[in-house]
């Protein structure tokens, strides 16, 4: 049987009104617009940071590493926290703490301690996508929640090009006011989502609380394989991003031998189809099915290997590139799908699964170094039309959980298996 608290108090919370769920919604962008800026300063502030406090260049990437680790860890410490104590609370701590470790770079002056502030900002950084998927999948019936999730990607990639045209306008003047950005707004986010969503109601927390660990249960026997699965896929995903988009600007100007001004230009254009794919793969998912967006990981891995063989062009480069932006976001269904792939209680501590992946990313860097230096930086990063080849077969092994594409007669439930456990979604198969 699964682990079990006593259930939290039944007293059924009045419904949300739809203004209420559209302000929480509104609120959410705000803060995944917010999540991004204070996300991407890494990369953004490096060379004022390095120059700052006198860095090497391996000093300074590894800022990026510091926040990564924190950032595995929140996942899965945070998004526990708010299937325990619920998600109100717990996201607006979150919100707040990204906006409190950001402002703590105004006070940072050695590489010990940016080491230290941008792990802190990891680690509440996070925490946003379990808790903020395990909010809105509870906002929206599962038709719209992929469009919600494409929605918030948009939001996200909009914040990488605010931050960018801030620091054309600001960078030059003072580049610590764009810590004073963005994170100054979280702090009144905060007490605004405090104020939105109403405490004890369904968006806060489920009426059956988890069990002291709840990432215990994403281990329990009827459905551990299930979770290694999702997490190896996850994994995989990451992996094939370094592999390919890390090392791009590397490929295009020393092997193909472009300008950095070209080369910069050629990335923008997947950074575009990423932005719109978002919308069009959140569309198919609600329409479609989960499963379905596993085509986009297929469809990416042909476009990494056309990408790598075709000749120098730069009208196919931006062509391909766009193809390979679009179809790598495919993946924007995950938070509502590992949500729905467990019964509610554990919404946080599921979508968390995403994050995990990140224990591969770490070493992808060192593994994708040594391919390019045995066999060549192509097939270095052709390795990544692998990974994402592998993690779309993964994908479609695992169960659809969109209502209307479930299409099988219901199944008794084994009378081992802890009934409550099983999702809803599963029962109806």
């Amino acid at each position: 049987m699964i682990d079990r608290d006593e259930p939290a108090p039944t007293a059924a919370a009045p419904p949300l009104t739809r203004a209420r769920r559209m302000a929480i919604f509104a609120a959410l962008m705000i803060g995944e617009f917010l999540y991004g800026w204070a996300w991407n300063s890494v990369d953004v502030l490096r060379p004022f940071q390095r120059s700052a406090l006198g860095l090497t260049l391996v000093q300074a990437g590894s800022t990026y590493s510091a926040q990564g680790a924190g950032a595995l860890i929140g996942a899965v410490l945070i998004g526990q926290l708010a299937d325990r104590f619920g998600r109100r609370r717990i996201l607006a701590a979150i919100i707040m703490g990204y906006g409190v470790s950001l402002l703590a770079g105004l006070l940072v002056s050695s590489y010990p301690e940016l080491l230290a502030q941008r792990f802190t900002l990891g680690l509440f950084t996070g925490g946003i996508f379990p808790v903020g998927v395990s909010i809105y999948v509870n906002l929206f019936e599962e038709r719209l929640r992929g469009r919600v999730a494409g929605t918030l990607n948009a939001c996200f990639s909009f914040s990488i090009v605010a931050l960018g045209l801030a620091l054309g306008a600001l960078g030059g003047h003072d580049w610590h006011l764009l810590l004073w950005l963005g994170g100054v707004p979280p702090l009144v986010l905060a007490v605004v989502m405090l104020v939105l969503i109403p405490a004890g109601s369904s968006v806060d927390r489920h009426a059956v609380r988890a069990a002291k660990l709840p990432v215990r249960e994403l281990f329990h026997p009827t459905v551990r394989r299930q979770t290694l699965l999702l997490a190896t896929m996850t994994g995989l995903n990451f992996f094939g991003y370094q592999a390919y988009s890390g090392w791009l600007t590397t490929y295009l100007t020393d092997t193909r031998g472009l300008s950095a001004a070209v080369a910069g230009n050629l990335v923008a254009w997947q950074f575009a189809g990423n932005i719109a794919g978002g919308f069009v793969w959140g569309w198919a998912a609600d329409r479609f099915g989960r499963r379905f967006n596993a085509t986009g990981f297929l469809i990416a891995s042909v476009a990494i290997l056309v990408y790598l063989a075709m000749p120098t062009s730069l009208l196919l480069f931006r062509i391909v590139g766009l193809i390979y932006g679009a179809m790598l976001c495919s993946s924007v269904i995950w938070g509502p799908w590992l949500a729905e792939l467990y019964p509610p209680h554990l919404r946080s501590t599921a979508a968390s699964i995403f994050n995990w992946g990140r224990i591969i990313s770490f070493f992808a860097p060192l593994i994708t170094g040594f391919l390019a230096d045995r066999y060549g930086l192509t097939a270095a990063m052709a390795s990544a039309a692998a990974a994402f080849g592998a993690a779309a077969l993964i994908w479609l092994s695992q169960r659809e959980t969109l209502p209307s594409r479930i299409a099988a007669p219901p199944i008794a439930v084994p009378p081992a298996i802890d009934p409550s456990f099983v999702p809803a979604e599963a029962a109806r198969r």
